[in-house]
């Protein structure tokens, strides 16, 4: 099947084919006649599946139909994309750029960490697709620089994380300002990688009949991933991460860590063994996070430490090693951090090191994903099996109640940074804003 038997016009075939796309994947192919029918869609999609161009793409022709039909005054916000994070937010918004390239639609995204000002201006120009986080959302809102009273198509981009963030109430908030769904209302589109109990009940009360796909197993890892264990302990994961980027030559590593003291020290440790090594969490500005995954990108960074507010904002062209330092306290989180790899029909690597302490948080995983994973012991790393297990910090999220970066109740999994346009939140309001 081609893109062109989809019912995509023109100007959009003509943007997929400047990309060098030639077949739609499996979400594609579901997902854009649903959407160009004008029907709400739940969609289960694990992250490197294509998701993103198939609402991008039937949303963008839906919005050219109406212009066509209604031609709306000034530039109104006419669909709004939510996501959880920042670096989803600046992915999509440049995915939705790409695709309408050839149409007379313009795009803004719009998240925390960086100033308001810039995208106050970019707002009043007009605004047809809004790409946003939760928080800043609401930050326009309260300042009346938004209006969210035309909006036609709503997307939910990865509504699970946005749930583990404690997005929810957020967005809640968000729908009360939106005009009404249903027939011949607004268009409701929710992808997910999960479907939880909590965000079957979120579609309950915002899908209005709607369609249902879902092109991977639920919770399933990515098939072109290939898996692997080693134990090590963990005194010695660092020497071994270490021993294996130089004896293997590997060029682009993207590291997990639990914490973001964690990813620091790691960092740090990592640049003193002679590896170019970057940071990227929750406690970075928005510019040092944008500097350290470009510098990674053209490979001016071997290897980007990261926690898991990078498992899924993060898009890497054929990244060929993703590598568990740390083992997640959630095991859905393991799926989405090796989902960074093995993206777009390319093959990847996802190791893990796994010390003593971790043997519970393994057995998760592999019940998880329904199997076991195989182990290899790295010559002269083999545990010393003297050495007993100590419990993981049970602070939120597995973070210790002392380690500074911990997140407090009611923010986001990967805590809080700087950059609201206000200079502190006022009470009342959600922490969870201040992850994005």
């Amino acid at each position: 099947m081609s893109f062109d038997t989809l019912g995509l016009s023109a100007e959009l075939l003509r943007a997929v084919a400047d990309q060098g796309y030639r077949e739609p994947t499996p979400v594609q192919r579901q997902a854009i006649p649903v959407v160009l029918e004008g029907r709400d869609l739940m969609a289960g999609a694990q992250t490197g599946t294509g998701k993103t161009a198939g609402f991008a793409l039937p949303l963008l022709q839906r919005l050219m139909q109406g212009r066509r039909d209604r031609a709306p005054a000034g530039r109104p916000v006419r669909a709004l994309i939510l996501t959880p994070t920042r670096e989803l937010a600046a992915q999509v918004r440049e995915s939705v750029a790409v695709y309408g390239r050839h149409l007379p639609l313009r795009s803004a995204a719009i998240f925390g960490g960086v100033k308001i000002n810039p995208q106050i201006a970019a707002l009043r120009r007009g605004v047809d697709v809004l790409v946003a986080t939760p928080g800043r959302l609401l930050d326009h809102i309260e300042q009346g620089t938004l209006d969210l009273g035309r909006v036609e198509i709503l997307v939910l981009d990865e509504a699970d994380r946005m749930l583990d963030m404690g997005f929810i109430p957020a967005i809640r908030r968000i729908l009360a300002l939106l005009p009404p769904g249903g027939p011949k209302g607004r268009q409701n589109l929710l992808f997910s990688a999960t479907f939880s109990d909590e965000i079957k009940r979120l579609a309950d009360g915002l899908l209005h009949a709607p369609v249902l796909i879902e092109v991977e197993r639920r919770n399933s890892a990515a098939e072109r991933v290939t898996q692997l264990v080693h134990p090590v302990d963990r005194e010695r994961k660092r020497e071994l991460l270490s021993h294996r980027i130089g004896s293997l030559n590997w060029r682009q590593v993207l590291v997990f860590t639990r914490t973001k003291h964690g990813a620091n020290r790691l960092a740090q440790q990592l640049e003193r063994d002679g590896i170019t090594t970057a940071a990227i969490h929750g406690n970075k500005s928005q510019g040092a996070r944008t500097r350290a995954l470009a510098d990674f990108k053209r490979g001016a960074v071997r290897v980007l430490v990261a926690t898991d507010i990078a498992a899924r904002g993060l898009d890497i062209d054929q990244l060929p090693h993703v590598v568990n330092f740390e083992l997640p306290n959630v095991a859905e989180d393991y799926v989405h951090r090796i989902g960074r790899t093995g993206r777009a029909g390319h093959d990847g690597e996802a190791i893990s090191l796994v010390c003593v302490d971790e043997h519970k948080l393994l057995r998760d995983i592999e019940r998880l994903i329904g199997r076991s994973l195989p182990q290899e012991v790295v010559p002269g790393y083999a545990p010393d099996p003297r050495i007993p297990a100590e419990p993981i910090p049970n602070g939120r999220n597995g973070r210790s109640r002392n380690d500074p970066g911990r997140s407090r109740p009611g923010r986001g999994r990967d805590g809080g940074v700087r950059g609201r346009s206000a200079a502190a939140p006022r009470r009342g309001k959600s922490r969870a804003r201040k992850a994005q």
